[in-house]
């Protein structure tokens, strides 16, 4: 089985942006040395818990140092900006580090509707947009083509011929992310890997891969369909301690989905302390029940079975994060034994 990671650069009290972005980068350069396939950062605004917000940015940060792993972003929320754009940085980036580079692209905003305006800039985008966003997407970074091809657009009646970056080698990877059959159905009409949002808890996957992998038209980059299985993961060597945690995730994901307003993830001790409320208690239950959490053997081995299940052969962990108060702030801390416990059992 291949592991990949995603990070959401979670920020708890007590811990700056500066903390949380030193933390990840700590965590690359281990999920590089224990063999690990990619490290995805995502696209979120204006939550106090997650400081991934620009991931083009991000990226080479946390890949100094590494040697073999592959960066990119888990995803690029493509209506929050234009397609050049954002083939001109992932092209650039994919000329840092050769060969090492995915663009995973969204069409879900990122944020709440208020700071959606303000990102877009008062645009819109429906999913007529997002699909020609998505064409040209391919034709800018070469994968229609050959790497470094001008694509040729008519504009206001001007023909243009547009490259992402001249003298192109090597081109990204190109993946599609979703949590509906729209997006299944998209990445399959268009030949390209797709992943679904498992880790958010949204029920569907089943449905989303087999209308993907029976939809699915080959394309010059990529004949056959590709995926990943996205999941929330703790492992320690004692179980209890592995639900303890999970705890302050639990509670955020409860506070976002029942309208509480949200903090920095809290620590250990003052997710103990916390008061659920009835609709707190069911919503993180729900989501509980999705996670993969326990002994490195035991985790591992349902890891396993659910890949069978869904004839997946990449898990991409989203390491679950619980840390005390005296923790070094710029220490990835559980999220790095997570990684190394699994490693040791699976890579």
């Amino acid at each position: 089985m291949r592991l990949s990671v995603l990070d959401l650069l979670m920020v708890r009290s007590g811990q700056s942006t500066s903390d949380a972005v030193r933390a990840s980068h700590e965590l690359a350069l281990l999920a590089d040395r224990l063999g690990y396939t990619r490290f995805w950062v995502a696209e979120h605004h204006n939550m106090p818990a997650v400081a991934s917000t620009a991931p083009s940015v991000l990226i080479p940060y946390l890949a100094a140092g590494t040697e073999q792993i592959r960066f990119g972003s888990g995803g690029v929320m493509l209506p929050n900006h234009t397609a050049t754009v954002v083939a001109e940085q992932f092209a650039l980036l994919e000329a840092m580090l050769p060969g090492r580079i995915d663009l995973g692209i969204g069409r879900a905003p990122g944020s709440d509707p208020v700071t959606s305006y303000l990102v877009r800039g008062g645009r819109t985008e429906g999913a007529e947009d997002f699909d020609t966003d998505v064409t040209l997407l391919t034709h800018l970074l070469g994968l229609a083509g050959a790497p470094g091809d001008a694509t040729r657009l008519t504009i206001a009646g001007h023909v243009l011929d547009v490259q992402a970056t001249p003298r192109a080698t090597t081109s990204p990877d190109l993946w599609l992310l979703g949590s509906s059959g729209y997006s299944a159905q998209l990445a399959a009409d268009r030949g390209l890997p797709y992943v679904f949002a498992n880790h958010f808890g949204m029920p569907g996957i089943e449905d989303a891969l087999a209308l993907y992998r029976q939809s699915y038209r080959p394309s010059a980059r990529y004949p056959e369909p590709r995926t990943i299985l996205p999941v929330n993961v703790a492992v320690h060597p004692d179980a209890d301690v592995a639900e303890d945690l999970v705890q302050p995730q639990l509670i955020n994901m409860a506070l976002l989905r029942t309208g509480s307003p949200l903090l920095p993830l809290r620590t250990l001790e003052e997710a103990r302390a916390h008061a659920w409320t009835p609709a707190q208690r069911e919503v993180a239950d729900r989501m509980r029940e999705r996670y993969f959490v326990g002994t490195p053997a035991s985790v591992a081995a349902a890891l396993r079975a659910r890949a069978d299940q869904l004839g997946v052969d990449e898990v991409m962990i989203a390491p679950i994060w619980g840390a005390s108060e005296a923790e070094d702030p710029a220490s990835p801390g559980s999220r790095a034994r997570t990684l190394e416990l699994l490693a040791a059992e699976l890579l």
